[in-house]
């Protein structure tokens, strides 16, 4: 009863003095009104209660939308804040927090609940400080069923970290105890505490109308049971000296920790006390990184009934560190490779040969080119870079400082190994240059499909990682290639990835991202796949993102020639500033269609062409990327058509929306075609070329063709064109594939050919 009654007391005095706190421009208690707050008009209405205090979204109100969005007018806070927002789901439903960058196409989604509650429950958003105008969007989606709701009580945005806290505030700053029925945290108050109460006054005020957390042992009914006060969860990687008060009496009878928690429920002590007891509050400080979302745990346990209290207060965060000895925060990335310019930081050891070297394959219907763009460069080991009849290939990665929480992600593939034993591994070696651990290994793998591997590791000194692989016998070695090697920090489970996709992206790994079809019908509808396609000779092996998750395709045999199917993305709200779309398209095959990209506003105006392909481009998966501009909402349509054959299967993978202008390696054919410049001819073999690929090596028969390509005069002014076997960087698409056993035979027949510029005389040799 008194526990209640120190409770109850404690709230409504924090009542008041919450109410002193400085409230930032977006605060709003729904007293008079919705304080700027507006609802999209394309969506179901929020309503302002009649007697204020919460604004509600009914799905008694929605139709045909089933979402309501609750926009903030225009912020620009240039200061860490914390957004605190008190809420409650009736029945069943979600409540969004999304971020609205100034000049960006899509939101940042910060927050989500989704747990049904019979009373008021507070949310806590951490909001970096952003150097351009943003607002905050509430969006909130209850099931259409009659009776469910979603209100919001209040929306605080105050300065500082949602980490910090006084106890002073009503809602105790979202810190909660989790509930034991043995021990607990309680809120203290001097003035309404037991006169033979030796607790102490509160830090904040130092007099006896403060707040503060306590856990007291006459109150414990079962020993070396602990009380745990849980933080908000962090919503925003942040590092720096975590600081609070403590005080502690008959320590020899308790126990006191501090420990981080991550959402996998992983726990990290950063701090004990040095020191059984204290008469007066103690400062600590102790240096912390989220690098992921993170709560911070104060856990008591007692081994005695007179086992004394421990009480905290004033617990505050500064972006700087507190102890002069941690290591400044660094970036990881230095470990990252795309080899695209160069090995970046990564070395071979000095064996006299060098077995990892840095490839290219261009375009073709045969032989796969690197992850990155599919016509880039990787790293590759083969028995053709060495002397001998096997060999030993370490490629070393720069060092890494130790105690922390790696996330490393590669992609590696394979081809012609008659056994994987060895055929690539994993190691992290110390500093001396001595192996510690084999981390990972090759077990089974697809062939000629880039595979994606991720693994979390951390070691207390500091490493690097090694990629090993070993040919012991000429006859069972072929080909390793390495590529797209990243570090981040953190535990790849947590950090964004595939799993886990940023605001924008889409890998189709965990459903189709909000990805719609324009003409849906039966047949020719764009197909969400694991694996590889049926039809043969054509369509990719497996997915771009992990080799072996999903994709969006259309099955040609489904189709009719000239058939097409249309997949459009997300409504898009349009931006002032330009826009870059990337995007991994797949078009392997003898019949290949058309892929096209338009671009589709709202306001129903025709459909502009952004991008487009004809015909078979590669067999590997080729990187796009385009850059465009719009103004008010719209869509992006990827347009499919089903080419003379079955064999036109046509993929799309990897689909990310960025700030443009875009930045990297772009797409060969980047600019946007115009009808005009095209004239399509084919081209005849008057003697078949065949290349053979085998262990030995490689040869062509014959040696030489004579090709002749002949085309009436366009009506646009096209001439006739004439080629010769002097023109050998013709590339052609190879129909058909024989296999026997080490050999590869590649026989190449037909090809179209699609000229972009008219030619202004007849090519004659």
């Amino acid at each position: 009863r008194l526990i209640c009654l120190i409770s109850n007391f404690a709230f409504s005095v924090a009542l008041a003095v919450g109410a002193q706190q400085r409230l930032l421009p977006g605060s709003c208690g729904f007293e008079q009104g919705a304080c700027g707050y507006t609802s999209d008009p394309a969506y179901a209405p929020w309503t302002v209660n009649d007697e204020g205090r919460f604004i509600m979204a009914d799905s008694s109100f929605m139709e045909e939308t089933d979402k309501a969005i609750l926009v903030s007018p225009d912020l620009e806070i240039f200061e860490w804040s914390c957004l605190r927002l008190v809420y409650q789901i009736t029945g069943m439903g979600s409540l969004l927090v999304h971020l609205r960058p100034d000049s960006e196409n899509f939101d940042y989604v910060l927050w989500s609940a989704d747990k049904p509650s019979d009373s008021w429950l507070i949310a806590n958003v951490d909001l970096r400080n952003i150097s351009g105008t943003y607002q905050l969007l509430m969006e909130a989606q209850p099931s259409q069923r009659p009776g469910n709701s979603i209100a919001i009580f209040e929306i605080h945005i105050i300065p500082g970290y949602c980490i910090e806290c006084n106890f002073e505030e009503h809602h105790l700053c979202g810190y909660s105890n989790q509930w034991n029925p043995n021990v607990n945290w309680y809120v203290g108050a001097r003035l309404a505490q037991d006169p033979q109460s030796d607790l102490p006054d509160d830090h904040t005020m130092n007099n006896e109308k403060g707040h503060y957390m306590y856990v007291d042992s006459i109150y414990v009914k079962k020993l070396q049971e602990v009380a745990k006060l849980v933080s908000p969860m962090t919503t925003t990687p942040m590092a720096g000296c975590l600081s609070f008060y403590y005080q502690r009496n008959q320590a020899r009878g308790n126990f006191f920790s501090v420990f981080t928690r991550d959402p996998l429920g992983h726990y990290e002590e950063i701090w004990r006390p040095d020191v059984y007891a204290t008469s007066t509050w103690k400062l600590v400080q102790v240096d912390i990184r989220a690098y992921h979302p993170l709560e911070v745990v104060y856990e008591v346990a007692f081994n005695s009934a007179s086992g004394g209290y421990v009480a905290v207060d004033d617990i505050a965060f500064s972006p700087e560190f507190c102890h002069t000895e941690t290591e400044p925060t660094f970036d990881p990335s230095v470990a990252n490779c795309d080899f695209e310019e160069s090995l970046c930081q990564y070395y071979q050891e000095h064996t006299g040969m060098s077995v990892w070297n840095r490839v290219t394959v261009r375009p073709n219907a045969y032989r796969i080119g690197d992850h990155t763009t599919g016509s880039g460069f990787f790293l590759m080991a083969h028995t053709h870079f060495t002397s001998g009849p096997g060999y030993m290939g370490r490629l070393h990665a720069p060092f890494l400082p130790g105690n922390h929480k790696y996330c490393l992600r590669f992609h590696y593939a394979l081809s012609g190994f008659w056994k994987i034993d060895n055929t690539l591994s994993l190691y992290i070696y110390d500093e001396n240059n001595v192996a510690q651990e084999r981390i990972w290994t090759v077990s089974e793998s697809s062939r000629d499909v880039w595979t994606e591997v991720d693994i979390t590791y951390q070691k207390p000194m500091s490493t690097k990682i090694v990629f090993v692989s070993i040919c012991r016998n000429f006859w069972d070695c072929g080909i390793v290639a390495l590529d797209d090697v990243t570090v981040t920090l953190g535990d790849c489970r947590i950090t964004a990835g595939p799993l886990r996709p940023a605001p924008g992206h889409c890998y189709f790994e965990t459903g189709d991202c909000g990805y719609t079809q324009e003409n849906e019908s039966k047949r020719g509808n764009w197909i969400r796949l694991r694996g590889q396609t049926p039809t043969s000779y054509t369509g990719p092996r497996g997915d771009h993102t992990l080799g072996v998750g999903h994709f969006m395709y259309i099955e040609a045999s489904h189709m009719l020639p000239g058939h097409s199917s249309q997949l459009a993305s997300p409504e898009l709200r349009g931006s002032s500033r330009l826009q870059c779309l990337t995007f991994f398209y797949h078009m392997y095959g003898s019949g290949t269609g058309v892929l096209s990209v338009f671009l589709r506003q709202a306001d129903g105006t025709k459909d502009r062409l952004l991008w487009q392909r004809h015909g078979e481009q590669s067999i590997s998966w080729m990187k796009a990327m385009v850059d465009y501009d719009c103004f008010s909402r719209h869509k992006i349509i990827f347009e499919a058509v089903r080419g003379p054959s079955i064999r036109s299967d046509i993929a799309l993978d990897d689909i990310v929306f960025r700030k443009g202008p875009c930045q990297g390696v772009y797409d060969h054919n980047n600019s946007q075609p115009h009808a005009l410049e095209f004239q399509t001819c084919n081209l005849v073999f008057q003697q078949e070329v065949c290349l053979f690929y085998g262990l030995a090596g490689s040869h062509k028969e014959p040696h030489s063709c004579a090709l002749q390509l002949d085309t009436a005069r366009a009506d646009d002014g096209y001439p006739a064109l004439k080629l010769t076997q002097e023109v050998q960087r013709v590339r052609v698409a190879c129909h058909r594939i024989y296999q026997n056993l080490a050999w590869d035979v590649f026989c190449t027949s037909n090809v179209t050919i699609r000229f972009r510029q008219p030619l202004p005389v007849t090519v004659e040799d």
